[in-house]
């Protein structure tokens, strides 16, 4: 089967290298590459032109649904892969997103999902929380029940040409971070069409928060993205639980005192004082402010929407 390989990129000059020179070393030997550069603010063009890969050049910066959708409308395999341009595959790895769907032929499609292990430069960040948080996120994806993988659907997925059409595009609501990816598998799993783990189909993510303030940050765009997935599939929210003891209480109230300018002091404070506390201390200290940074994220969405 044909592959192809659909990269949304933006300002991805320097991230872009490393990621087309695996895909160059491919074993798959029918494999397409496209890269959609969402708007032109950087060196990205100069950077395709050094390898064998389709360009898609969107004119200004439009948000990754739509260069998704722009790179999935171009492609021409019979499987298509989201590869986000932070990843660095093995030479396996297209192999084995398409050896997952040649494994069900005559039986009903699936979605495929790759996770994609965290590389950390070292740091006060990575040591108190950053690879203690990978670790029990992928022991959390391998004991996720069928029925809640369409979840994990992320960066690093596939699916055939014909379950994409029947799924339709990514969704324009999402243009900030996050949120775009689970609302598709969410879409794909109303289909009622699995959605599975694929080992093989691996790839190291360079593109992982390396402080406080950038993960806090992320949390709290992606609470918003909630929000949004929410307004648009009511029957997929997750029942609100009450406060489970004193974390909870000190993570929801010091969302409610969260804007974004105190979100960002606080976790600049954090970092400060990382390379100076115990490292559980530490992870203490990062986990407050990235859990309730996602709430706060959540939260002022709503207020903003009433």
């Amino acid at each position: 089967m044909r592959a192809s390989v659909i990269v949304p990129s933006y300002a991805g000059a320097a991230r872009l290298p490393r990621l087309l020179a695996a895909l160059a070393a491919q074993s798959h030997p029918e494999l397409e590459v496209v890269v959609v550069l969402d708007g032109v603010v950087d060196d990205s063009e100069q950077v395709l032109q050094r390898f064998p890969v389709r360009r898609v050049v969107l004119p200004e910066n439009r948000g990754r649904s739509a260069a998704l959708n722009a790179g999935f409308a171009a492609a021409t395999g019979d499987v298509l892969i989201r590869c986000d341009d932070d990843l660095e595959p093995a030479p396996g790895w297209a192999a084995a997103h398409v050896g997952a769907h040649v494994a069900q032929h005559g039986t009903e499609p699936v979605g495929v999902v790759g996770l994609c292990p965290n590389v950390y430069p070292d740091s006060a960040y990575a040591r108190a929380y950053g690879r203690d948080a990978d670790a029990r996120f992928r022991a959390h994806a391998a004991a996720v029940p069928p029925a809640s993988a369409w979840r994990l659907w992320g960066g690093n997925v596939s699916v055939t040409r014909s379950t994409f059409d029947r799924v339709g595009g990514y969704g324009a609501d999402y243009r900030e971070y996050g949120w775009e990816d689970v609302d598709w598998g969410y879409r794909l799993h109303r289909l009622g069409l699995p959605v599975r783990l694929e080992p093989g189909a691996e790839a190291a993510h360079h593109g992982a928060s390396t402080s406080t303030v950038i993960r806090s940050r992320r949390a709290f765009l992606s609470g918003a993205a909630r929000r949004t997935f929410e307004r648009l599939h009511p029957e997929a929210r997750t029942p609100e639980e009450a406060p489970a003891g004193p974390w909870d209480a000190a993570v929801r109230a010091l969302a409610r005192v969260e804007s974004e300018a105190r979100l960002a002091r606080l976790a600049a404070g954090v970092d400060a004082v990382l390379p100076a506390v115990p490292r559980a201390i530490g992870r203490k200290l990062v986990a407050l402010t990235v859990e309730s940074a996602a709430i706060a994220g959540y939260q002022r969405a709503g207020a903003r929407r009433a």
